[in-house]
């Protein structure tokens, strides 16, 4: 009995029809004619709602199920299916409610449709996450009603499942083609002739003619008393670095996403299209501390295990300390290598603080500055002023824009390679510098 408590819900109608009951009622004050109306009405009313719940409750039998990855692309369209099968003989009316996860702060979710007797349904609908992390759907509730519809039974079936949000993995796979070396032809850059070459050891072996004596291993040689070389292949792989910044210049949202967010995405497309590109390559976080490194290495399993560096970010929004970063790289990567360091600059102070450190990591490797434009100042500076309020704010806006312009500047005058994107387009430009650098270097 309980659980059919739990079951039963009356439905708006009946609340309207037995509205309809104190008016004729009323009415029959007046005209006794009503007031023998309304006990029919009553009457016929109870034999309705009476009918509808022993058919409702006798024959009817749903079963539902939701579908969905194990994992969640942030910031991408993630696709949810539901399938409501009716095993009853007859037609129902179903409202559909799911329990998604509390980070959507979506509460109206209802899905109406007409089920016919021994028939099945799809439901698909897309959910769009902002933040990486762990999301928890509950329960999927189906409200039945038959043609009636005055009262409604709910069926719950448990369906909690935990979604893991990972970085852009859609994303990922949609810049996937750049990882083509083909692509490389597009850009019309001249090869540079290099002067020596970079050697890779691979394995002793015997010396046999032709080979370079300059190769020869004097000590394998004096152990197996034969001519013993050092064999050696180019090394065709760059080792490449993302440099995250989890201080407080990357909380700036831009719809809904944080500039760390952006960058994470980037950085896990960029990573999968240069180890398809045979490069090594490896990410760090830093704000006032270095707290993330994974080492650069060309495995098969690197771009899991950065993927799975980048979906446990947890980012402090602390100040940043480009002291400790040029520290920790002085004194970690020490082969040269090609670094992409994300972050942001608001104003030209703050990146002249800072250039001292930035020209010290440049010079020691190939160093690629990321940072944003602010598309708020951006749509503010484009606005038609109609007050004299108004005009002093695209005046500011027009100023901020010039400083990130001259920023761009002075980043390039001391040697530094810089972008400067909206978060939109940080994918594409930072995928298209990365390969700029490979065909001039190749």
């Amino acid at each position: 009995m309980k659980k059919l408590y739990k079951q039963l819900f009356l439905s708006p109608l009946l609340f309207y029809l037995i509205f309809g009951l104190p008016v004729l009622f009323l009415m029959g004050f007046f005209v006794p004619f009503f007031y023998l109306l309304s006990w029919y009405y009553l009457i016929g009313l109870g034999i309705l709602v009476l009918l509808d719940f022993i058919t409702l409750f006798s024959k009817v039998q749903l079963q539902a199920k939701r579908s969905l990855a194990d994992k969640f692309s942030n910031s991408d369209a993630n696709d949810i299916q539901i399938n409501i099968v009716n095993k009853s003989d007859v037609d129902v009316k179903v409202k559909v409610i799911d329990e998604i996860p509390v980070q959507f702060q979506k509460r109206d979710f209802a899905k109406h449709l007409f089920l016919k007797a021994r028939s099945n349904q799809e439901i698909n609908y897309q959910l769009v996450p902002k933040k990486r992390g762990k999301y928890i759907f509950g329960e999927l509730h189906c409200f039945a009603s038959t043609k009636l519809g005055l009262i409604e039974s709910r069926f719950s079936f448990e369906c909690e499942k935990n979604v893991m949000v990972y970085p852009s993995i859609v994303q990922m796979k949609e810049m996937d083609f750049y990882a083509s070396h083909k692509i490389k032809s597009l850009f019309g850059f001249k090869r540079v002739r290099r002067i020596g070459h970079t050697l890779e050891f691979e394995q002793i072996k015997e010396y046999v003619v032709g080979d370079d004596m300059r190769t020869i291993n004097w000590k394998s040689t004096a152990k197996q008393r034969q001519l013993m070389v050092n064999q050696y292949q180019d090394e065709k792989s760059q080792d490449i670095y993302c440099l995250l910044d989890g201080g407080k210049n990357m909380k700036m949202p831009f719809n809904g996403l944080s500039l760390l967010d952006y960058s994470i995405n980037s950085c896990l497309a960029l990573t999968n299209i240069a180890l398809k590109r045979k490069d090594k390559v490896g990410m760090l976080q830093f704000s006032s501390r270095v707290s993330r490194l994974v080492k650069a290495n060309s495995q098969k399993s690197q771009l899991r295990k950065i993927m799975e560096n980048l979906y446990q970010i947890t980012p402090d929004y602390a100040m940043t300390d480009f002291a400790i970063l040029y520290a920790f790289i002085r004194r970690t990567i020490t082969k040269r290598s090609l670094l992409i360091l994300y972050t942001n600059f608001e104003h030209k102070v703050s990146l002249e603080r800072q250039l001292l450190y930035l020209k010290a990591i440049d010079k020691k490797h190939e160093l690629i500055l990321v940072f944003f434009e602010n598309d708020e100042v951006e749509k503010l500076r484009k606005s038609t002023p109609s007050n004299t309020n108004e005009i002093y704010d695209v005046s500011i806006a027009e100023d901020l824009v010039l400083q990130k312009q001259e920023m761009l500047y002075i980043l390039r005058k001391n040697g530094i390679q810089a972008i400067l994107t909206p978060p939109e387009e940080l994918q594409v430009n930072v995928i298209n510098k990365y390969l700029e650098v490979k065909a001039r270097s190749s």
